[in-house]
């Protein structure tokens, strides 16, 4: 029996390493490169031919499947970790070997890996149970009820933490663009302004520097408060004036993040959707007309 404790690697768990090219991609638009050499990796490596794309797939509906009771869930994990070794690993490592590779010819691999994602305990979980064949009981069941967790945990919010998708095929490689990842924040925002824009910038690339994102918001917040304070004071129609006035009281608990180390995903949603309220405020002219 085994009883050292494995140590996960997020060099060689193909979900993280997707995740990074995903967050890549979007740093890459977002600072004006339109030619993303990560979206070029994520094309030939990641596809459903490959058996990096087919693991892929393993690790995604294990993090984005739910169930509502323990005996259904713990089926399931046990049905996909079963599915996941038809897979032909000498073929897995060297596409694996070759990907790392070619991430590190192209970027600082140390700084692309430093990126944190809220779902880190879950990827490691997925990977120790996939990667090893005699992980320790104990190692095995910690792993194994994580996911259970996981899986029979509902989301709080319709917004996915971690950018994670499907497994992209060529034609859909647009999910890998900026314009599908607002889509992500919220269907509805058809496109951004320079605040929202700002926003989004500060948490793709400070996602592993969480002060710098938690001062960015700290700033903007109280600058959106006031401005949307100023055109309440505009505001004729009574019932908008009334959600406007309700929705400026919640902006603080909202959006904030003093008392929290972390900047969860849904306080930047949260702010987004701040921000998308001022923008159509700004565009109706502070008419009569429905912006809440």
């Amino acid at each position: 029996m085994r009883n050292n404790k494995l140590k996960h690697t997020k060099v060689r768990n193909t979900g993280l390493l997707f995740e990074f090219l995903l967050r890549q991609i979007t740093a890459d638009v977002l600072n004006g490169g339109g030619d993303s050499k990560a979206a070029r990796i994520v094309k030939q490596r990641f596809n459903e031919n490959t058996e990096l794309g087919k693991e892929l797939a393993f690790y995604n509906i294990l993090i984005n499947k739910k169930f509502n009771n323990d005996k259904k869930a713990d089926y399931f994990i046990t049905e996909v970790i079963s599915e996941r070794k038809g897979l032909n690993s000498s073929v897995l490592k060297r596409e694996k070997y070759n990907l790392i590779k070619e991430i590190g010819g192209k970027y600082d691999l140390q700084k692309f890996l430093s990126s944190k994602v809220n779902n880190y305990k879950v990827y490691a979980s997925i990977y120790k149970l996939f990667e090893y064949n005699n992980i320790s009981p104990v190692e095995k069941t910690e792993s194994h009820f994580n996911l259970v967790e996981h899986v029979t945990t509902s989301n709080k919010t319709n917004i996915k933490s971690s950018l994670s998708v499907v497994l992209p095929k060529d034609e859909d490689l647009r999910i890998l663009t900026y314009k599908t990842l607002l889509e992500k924040f919220n269907a509805k925002y058809s496109k951004l302004n320079y605040p929202q824009k700002s926003l989004l910038r500060a948490y793709i690339n400070n996602v592993s520097n969480t002060n710098s994102l938690k001062e960015y918001i700290e700033t903007v917040v109280p600058v959106i408060k006031k401005e949307l304070k100023q055109h309440s004071n505009k505001l004729q129609d009574k019932v908008v004036l009334i959600k406007l006035t309700e929705a400026i009281k919640s902006i603080d608990k909202l959006c904030g993040v003093k008392r929290s180390k972390l900047v969860k995903d849904n306080v930047v949603v949260q702010t987004m959707r701040y921000m998308e309220l001022l923008k159509e405020l700004k565009k109706s002219g502070n008419k009569n007309k429905k912006v809440i």
